[in-house]
């Protein structure tokens, strides 16, 4: 085996066993200022739980806003508000107004298609698309279709589902139809929307 002119204490190699035994594979620098047998990244926090679920369960927040129904599937206070997860359901018709917010957002889409309008262009995003918004664009979206939409949305940092929780009414399943509110009750929720939202670093665009 020939001298390596790289001393063994400036690389971090990666071994598994081959048919000869033990092979190393891959060969890369240590980070700088990284003490000798100490890791560059934070230990494992053992305070902090997995998180798995299903979108269909029934004690998951399943909120009706705006005439969809969110789910959400993962909160800031699973990821210690790195990133929230949010299951839409965008019935024939749905889509939250014209707004903006200092998070990115990223939509993937699962089932149907939405036309997003961002920054004053349209577009189309159709099932296995993924799109994502940058923070502080303008944008809003619509299922102009005859049939329901799916899409997850995962906002960064968290706090977007907090908002949904403060203005949004709880319902029994992802799929269910949002609650026979009055057009006095409509205005109310939109209302208390308005008055919330820049707490969660969110701007309605609405005349």
């Amino acid at each position: 085996m020939k001298n390596s002119q790289v001393s063994q204490e400036s690389i971090i190699s990666t071994a598994v066993f081959g048919r000869g035994g033990l092979e190393t594979v891959e060969a890369r620098p240590k980070p700088k200022g990284t003490p000798r047998g100490a890791s560059a990244i934070p230990a494992d926090d053992l305070r902090r739980k997995l998180t798995a679920v299903q979108p269909d369960d029934n004690k998951l927040p399943h909120l009706s806003v705006a005439g969809d129904t969110y789910t959400v599937l993962v909160s800031g206070n699973d990821t210690s508000g790195r990133h929230c997860l949010i299951d839409m359901y965008i019935p024939p018709g749905g889509g939250p107004p014209p707004h903006r917010h200092n998070f990115e957002e990223t939509f993937t889409m699962l089932e149907g298609e939405i036309a997003l309008v961002f920054r004053g262009e349209k577009l189309m995003a159709r099932a296995g698309a993924t799109v994502n918004i940058p923070a502080n664009a303008p944008h809003s979206f619509k299922n102009a279709s005859s049939r329901p939409a799916r899409l997850l949305c995962m906002c960064s940092p968290a706090g977007l589902e907090q908002m949904f929780k403060r203005v949004g009414d709880p319902v029994n399943s992802r799929t269910a139809a949002p609650p026979g509110l009055s057009d006095t009750e409509k205005a109310e929720r939109l209302q208390r929307a308005q008055a919330v939202a820049s707490e969660f670093q969110t701007e309605l665009l609405i005349p």
